[in-house]
This record gives structure tokens, sequence and C-alpha cells, in this order.
């Protein structure tokens, strides 16, 4: 899947879930995003085995947008933690790349390697703390800007006040401690796609989905999401169609550059 198609599915979705949640099937659960009307995903790799995960989603539903995120882009630090954990390595970015992610999430920055390796071959997402890391790795190609962690760095105020200074051309995808209640702040913020977790959904219902494997109900709450996101960004663009609309369109209305020749 090109770069193009999969920032245009980002961008229609206007959401990231984060798989982070060992105990459900990975699968099951991006059969139920689907349900809901999102068609991405990315796999965390805080959890177990992520490339085993990932590589499943690519096999049984090749035109689901995978995407892996917790990426470490330091062979020094991945060095010292696979040693402390053989059973269980952290996967480089080559190897999530070699087993067909559509896009890449960062921790923090990736460095200026990978993206000459990566950078219009497969979307690009990094982890940004500061204006002067969004722009610098928007400069090096990153196709929309995480922001991370999103609730500690200031939420939707801290997008408010940052965007004027980025001259609101580069999107920011918050994320850590986005809910129901703050995501209304957020599209008002000019944020385009949001990530999140399970934690969006309430602990007992999310206890349910859990304890009896429901699938059906992890469909209905994250379509609550999905309607909530459609509701909040149609009333922020009522000229855009995010369902149909191609990411030249959404580039013209919003003002958004997402680094795609």
């Amino acid at each position: 899947m090109d770069v193009k198609s999969t920032i245009t599915t980002l961008l229609r979705d206007g959401f990231i879930l984060v798989f982070n949640q060992d105990k459900l099937d990975v699968v099951k659960t991006a059969r139920a995003l689907i349900k809901a009307g999102v068609n991405n995903m990315e796999v965390t790799c805080r959890i177990s085995k992520p490339l085993e995960k990932l590589g499943r989603l690519r096999k049984e539903l090749p035109d689901f947008v995978a995407g892996v995120a917790s990426l470490i882009d330091s062979q020094e630090m991945l060095d010292v933690y696979n040693k402390a954990n053989p059973k269980d390595p952290l996967p480089s970015v080559q190897e999530v790349v070699d087993t067909g992610a559509c896009y890449l999430v960062s921790a923090g920055n990736f460095n200026d390697e990978t993206f000459k390796k990566y950078a219009g071959r497969v979307a690009m997402i990094p982890g940004c703390g500061s204006v002067a890391e969004v722009i610098s790795q928007f400069s090096s190609g990153a196709n929309l800007c995480k922001i991370f962690p999103a609730k500690q760095l200031g939420g939707p105020a801290f997008i408010k006040a940052i965007d004027p200074a980025i001259h609101k051309t580069i999107s920011l995808v918050p994320m850590g401690g986005t809910n129901t209640g703050n995501i209304g702040d957020y599209i008002d913020a000019g944020v385009l796609v949001l990530g999140g977790s399970f934690s969006l959904i309430e602990k007992e219902v999310m206890k349910k989905i859990i304890d009896e494997q429901d699938y059906a109900l992890l469909a209905e709450e994250l379509t609550k999401v999905k309607k909530l996101i459609d509701k909040l960004r149609a009333e922020k663009y009522p000229d855009i169609d995010f369902t149909a609309a191609s990411i030249e369109q959404i580039s013209q209305s919003t003002g958004r550059n997402f680094n795609i020749a």
C-alpha cells in the first residue's frame, strides 16, 4: 500500500486505534474496527510479539491499513533492550517494514537515515514534543506528526498554542490521554486524526469485552467513537466529506500539507 493511500485512509478514518491489549485477538479487533467504519490500526511494540501480530493482520486482512507504533529508532537502545529481553525483542524499523507495515509511528523522532530509506515509500508519523521537533521531522519527510504524550504536554491547549507557530501547515496527531471528553477540543484545535487506545471505552465495558471476547460489543463501542469524530469533524469542516474526499481536497480545505509528492 503506497503512502498516499495510507494517509488518505487515516484522514478518512479520523482515528488511529492503538492496539495495546494482549488479551484481545488482533485480527478480530481489526474486524471490529472495520464494522465501525475504521480501516486502520497501529500495533504498538509495547505488547508481546508485535511482528507476529502485524504479520497476521497483513496476511488475513491485506486491504486493512496496519501500522506499527512505539518504534525506537536507535540501534543502541534496541541492542540494550533486546539483550535483556531475548524472548520478546523490540523490532527494528527495517523488520516492521519487511513484515508489511503500512505506516510507522515512533515514540520519539526518526533519524535522518530512516527518513532517507523510507520517506515517500512508507507513511511516517514520528513522535514529537516541541515545535522544533515537529518542523524538523516534517522537513525530513514525515507525513503527520504525533504529539506524545499529548496529555502531559498540555492536551488540546498545547496543540492550539503551537499550531500558529507552524502556520497551521503540519497535521498533528495527539496520542496519550485522548478521550470522548476532549476529542471535541482537539478537533476544534485543528486536529484531523486522533490516536487513542481502549481507554476510550468505559472500564467495565472493556472488562466485559475482554472477559467474554465480545467483539460485537467492541465494534459497538468503536462505532460510538467513530460517529463522535465524524460528527465533530463535519461541524468543524462543513465543506469536506471525509468519507470520499481526496487528500488534495482535504489539503486545500484545511491548509494542511501531508508531504506527498
